[in-house]
């Protein structure tokens, strides 16, 4: 496989990216309420929630599409609050988004090419003449893309239109567009929504290679808990803005207000389950004495 690892912090203690009791509301309604959470060179950070949870929204103010009233998001120690949206994928915080948001009439090629123009120095009028430096420039950055459509392993689509590839291609093309800007962090607004079984075990294969090979830091928000769990270094539960938990899927899973609000009875760690069964005998056996009585 071509190698395109990118340029990332080594792992340290200190956070690539840090929320600070951020609120944001729209018009008295409170979209996130104090949240506050930390995330750290190469760790997969997941946010999970029902609907309506907060979950988007602070994506969107990560990014600096929201603006919120109280708090401080920081990225390597400053404050992004305030930065334009382009700003801040200049400094290398790239998003996916939960409905695909490519071009249906251009080319994969190109459709991930346009995830370069953050990396881009030329004009528009050397681009547009093609020569010395502009034209280097364009060939080192279609070569990136050719890495990339490599990696992510959709060579015999690279020249098809994207609006006539099937729906699982056209997300790692999504997926593509988002690493062709460079990030050090990489945020996946359900990056498995609407898939099948085959489609959602080969995104969470690319997303594993990406943490593993290219060691991109990368926050999550997925409905699918089986993938969650299975994926994740760490997860942050969520609930109409407020943070409710946080911690190791472990963790997470043996907490039973999550058990009970967001996971159900198959995610229950063994320990909840033996409880429960030893719980369920000592009824039966009062129950039984009592009958005996």
């Amino acid at each position: 496989m071509t190698d395109i690892r990118y340029q990332t912090s080594d792992a340290s203690t200190e956070p690539l990216l840090e929320v600070r009791d951020v609120h944001l509301s729209f018009k008295g309604v409170r979209a996130i309420d104090g949240i506050s959470f930390q995330v750290f060179p190469r760790q997969l950070f997941a946010i999970i929630g029902p609907n309506g949870a907060g979950k988007t929204s602070i994506f969107n103010s990560i990014n600096q599409v929201y603006r919120p009233q109280r708090g401080d998001i920081l990225w390597k120690g400053r404050s992004i609050l305030g930065l334009k949206p382009n700003k801040t994928a200049e400094m290398g915080i790239a998003r996916t988004f939960q409905n695909i948001a490519l071009f249906p009439h251009m080319t994969v090629i190109d459709n991930i090419l346009t995830g370069r123009h953050v990396r881009m120095k030329r004009g528009w009028v050397a681009g547009f003449l093609w020569v010395g430096p502009a034209k280097r420039e364009e060939m080192a950055n279609r070569a990136k893309v050719e890495d990339i459509i490599d990696f992510l392993e959709i060579e015999q689509w690279r020249k098809y239109p994207v609006g006539l590839l099937p729906y699982g291609i056209q997300k790692r093309v999504e997926l593509g567009r988002a690493l062709a800007m460079d990030p050090e962090l990489l945020m996946l607004d359900e990056p498995v929504a609407g898939m099948n079984l085959e489609e959602t075990e080969d995104m969470a294969r690319f997303v594993l290679d990406i943490q593993d090979e290219l060691g991109i830091a990368m926050i999550l928000v997925e409905h699918d808990m089986g993938l969650v769990m299975d994926i994740a270094d760490r997860v942050m539960v969520v609930d109409f803005g407020k943070k409710i938990a946080e911690g190791e899927p472990g963790e997470v899973q043996r907490n039973p207000d999550v058990v009970r609000a967001y996971l159900g009875e198959e995610f229950q760690s063994a320990e909840l389950q033996e409880a429960a069964a030893e719980a369920s005998e000592a009824s039966e056996r009062v129950t039984t004495a009592a009958d005996s009585v």
